[in-house]
C-alpha cells in the first residue's frame, strides 16, 4: 500500500443545539463521533451513507473548515489544525483543497470566472499579472473551458459548467489532497460521467489524492479505490471498493447496496431488496451502544451495551459489527 497522506485519528465533531439562559451548551448535536480511517497517496477514498450521516462535515473538519471538538487529522504526518493556525498556514493550506455540492452558491456571483480561479493565485503570492492571466486560461482548458470564459460571470454558466470552474479554482495551488463533497449531485446524469472522468484524468495527471463523498453508490464504485461506509456520525465498513460491493458485510452496507438498481429487468425482478425499518436516530441523542441496532434485524442484547471497534479481516475488509467476529 502507498504512504499515508491523511490520517484520522478518534476524530469527533460536535454542534451547539441548544443553550441555557447563561449562554451555555446544554445539547449537542453529534455529527461525527470517533471516527478513524487513512487516505493513501494517489488513491480516492469514497464515503457514502445516508443524508446526515456525517460525510460532509468529516470532509470539512479535514480541510479545516471545522475545528474537530477531538481527535487529530494530519496531512503528510503534520497536524492540520495545529498548522493552519502557525506560521506555516499557507503552506498547509495549499495541500488541501475542497471541491463543493452547490457549484452555484460556492461561487461568488459578484466575481469574473477569471477572479474566482485567479484569487487563490493572488492569495498564495504564487503568479501574478500576465503570468496569473496565463495561468487562469490554463487552468479553464484543463477543465474543458475556454479562456474567454473568464470574463463571464458565474451566473451566465450551466450547471456542470460552474462545477468545473470550481474544480479549475481547487486546483490553481497545485494541491496534494481533494475533498469533493457530493460534487455530481447537482448536475443532470449526463454531466455527471463528464465531471468525474475529468477528475479521473486529473488525478492521472498530477497525482491527487481524493476524497469522494457521494450518494449514487454506483458512481462511488466507478471511481473509488477504496469505500467508507458512515452511519448516523460512525465508520460502519471499510474496504477496497470491488471488495465491499461483492462481499459487503455489514448489515447497513447490505442495505444500501440492495437498493442499487440492476439494468437487467430479469435480474432486477429475482432481487430481494432489504428495507430497513424505522427513522434514523437523533444524532442529538443517538442510541447507546451500536447506533445501527434500532434498525437492525440481528441486533442483539450486547448490541445495546457495547459500540462495536472496527475489526480488520482478510482482503483488509474492516467491519464495525459485533455479528462478525
Amino acid at each position: 500500500m502507498s504512504d499515508v497522506l491523511i490520517n484520522v485519528q478518534n476524530l469527533s465533531k460536535y454542534f451547539t443545539a441548544s443553550r441555557n439562559f447563561w449562554g451555555n451548551p446544554t445539547s449537542f448535536v453529534r455529527a461525527v463521533e470517533n471516527v478513524s480511517f487513512q487516505v493513501y497517496k494517489g488513491e480516492t477514498l469514497g464515503i457514502v451513507g445516508e443524508t446526515g450521516c456525517g460525510k460532509s462535515t468529516v470532509g470539512r473538519t479535514i480541510v479545516g473548515l471545522y475545528k474537530p471538538t477531538k481527535g487529530t487529522v494530519s496531512c503528510a504526518g503534520e497536524d492540520i489544525h495545529t498548522a493552519i493556525h502557525g506560521p506555516n498556514a499557507m503552506t498547509m493550506r495549499r495541500k488541501l483543497q475542497m471541491i463543493f455540492q452547490d457549484p452555484y452558491a460556492s461561487l461568488n456571483p459578484r466575481m469574473t470566472v477569471g477572479d474566482i480561479v485567479g484569487e487563490p493565485l493572488a492569495i498564495h503570492k504564487i503568479t501574478s499579472g500576465k503570468d496569473r492571466q496565463s495561468r487562469v486560461y490554463g487552468l479553464l482548458k484543463q477543465v474543458g473551458l475556454n479562456p474567454e470564459h473568464a470574463s463571464r460571470f458565474p451566473h451566465e454558466f450551466s450547471g456542470g459548467q460552474r462545477q468545473r470552474i470550481g474544480i479549475a479554482r481547487a486546483l490553481a495551488v497545485n494541491p496534494e489532497f481533494i475533498v469533493c463533497d457530493e460534487p455530481i449531485s447537482a448536475l443532470d446524469v449526463s454531466i455527471q460521467a463528464q465531471v468525474v472522468n475529468l477528475l479521473e484524468e486529473l488525478q492521472s495527471e498530477y497525482g491527487l489524492t481524493y476524497l469522494f463523498i457521494a450518494h449514487d453508490l454506483s458512481m462511488v464504485r466507478h471511481i473509488s479505490t477504496r469505500v467508507a461506509v458512515m452511519y448516523l456520525g460512525a465508520l460502519v465498513e471499510i474496504a477496497a471498493a470491488d471488495e465491499l460491493y461483492k462481499n459487503p458485510q455489514h448489515p447497513y452496507t447490505k442495505a444500501l447496496l440492495s437498493a442499487i438498481p440492476i439494468a437487467d429487468p430479469a435480474a432486477e425482478a429475482k432481487r430481494q431488496r432489504i428495507i430497513l425499518t424505522g427513522d434514523v436516530p437523533s444524532p442529538i441523542n443517538p442510541p447507546s451502544g451500536c447506533k445501527f441496532r434500532t434498525r437492525c434485524r440481528f441486533a442483539m442484547a450486547k448490541c445495546a451495551e457495547m459500540a462495536p471497534e472496527l475489526i480488520t479481516g482478510a482482503n483488509n475488509h474492516t467491519i464495525a459489527c459485533h455479528l462478525v467476529k
